[in-house]
């Protein structure tokens, strides 16, 4: 029926299912994962369940329209915010939403993380819009953050979580990862007393820092290839690889900076 063997995806969701269970950022049976399997289905983790005890054949699948077609768990009806991202976006191959306790404490606050503190969070996330409140569960969900979706790869929503996005569920992961630290971090300096940020001159580099890694838009997209990856015109792929190795450069260059000073 698929366009792709689906046994490998299936055990990356339950990964991913485990990393976020592990790290705090769901408790119970918060949160949703998914993963587009082609043009036309949605493999997708089900409702009721621990992320961090799920096996493969816990999955389901569902079509773009939200009629799940295989699985003997009910699928979340959280899905359907899933369904309007990849709507959206052809290069969206998937999508985690979670309730890290950082960023859901910005969005119960009403604050989107958008202020360029670190070098590392502004390349690699940009800023991070706060999409409005909608009633979990519902077609508005998504519709809440669909004019923020063209522009950003990971979203706050404002009293419920937070959702990211990716050209692989590791990928949506990991920009998840850094969400929260992202958050931990301008929480603690604000406890501090004070959240300096990059000056407005310096913020030029770093979009060009961007650019070049394809983070930037818009992104063109191209025919559909099922699975994990999906489409991009990017010109470069860019991986996790590429993104640690940018990071580590910044680090370094940061440090040699202060030590001149």
């Amino acid at each position: 029926m698929f366009e792709k063997n689906q046994t490998e995806l299936r055990k990356d969701i339950c990964e991913i299912g485990r990393r976020v269970w592990q790290r705090g950022y769901v408790a119970y049976n918060d949160g949703n994962i998914s993963i587009r399997l082609s043009k036309d289905h949605v493999l997708a983790t089900p409702t009721g369940v621990s992320k961090g005890f799920l096996s493969p054949d816990m999955l389901v699948v569902v079509d773009m329209e939200g009629r799940q077609i295989d699985g003997h768990l009910k699928v979340s009806s959280e899905v359907l915010m899933h369904l309007a991202m990849y709507r959206e976006r052809c290069d969206i191959a998937a999508v985690v939403h979670a309730h890290p306790v950082y960023c859901t404490g910005f969005a119960v606050a009403g604050e989107g993380l958008d202020r360029p503190t670190l070098p590392e969070f502004v390349v690699a996330l940009g800023d991070v819009p706060l999409a409005p409140y909608a009633p979990p569960s519902t077609p508005l969900l998504g519709e809440s953050v669909k004019p923020f979706i063209k522009d950003h790869d990971v979203f706050l929503l404002a009293n419920h979580g937070a959702l990211s996005i990716g050209s692989d569920v590791y990928q949506a992961y990991h920009r998840m990862e850094t969400l929260e630290q992202s958050a931990q971090i301008s929480f603690i300096a604000r406890m501090l007393g004070r959240e300096n940020v990059i000056a407005p001159s310096e913020m030029s580099h770093l979009q060009n820092m961007r650019q070049s890694m394809g983070l930037t838009y818009p992104r063109d997209c191209l025919t559909f290839a099922p699975g994990s990856k999906s489409p991009v015109n990017r010109g470069e792929d860019v991986n996790e690889a590429t993104i640690e190795a940018m990071v580590r450069k910044v680090a370094e260059r940061l440090i040699q900076e202060m030590g001149r000073s």
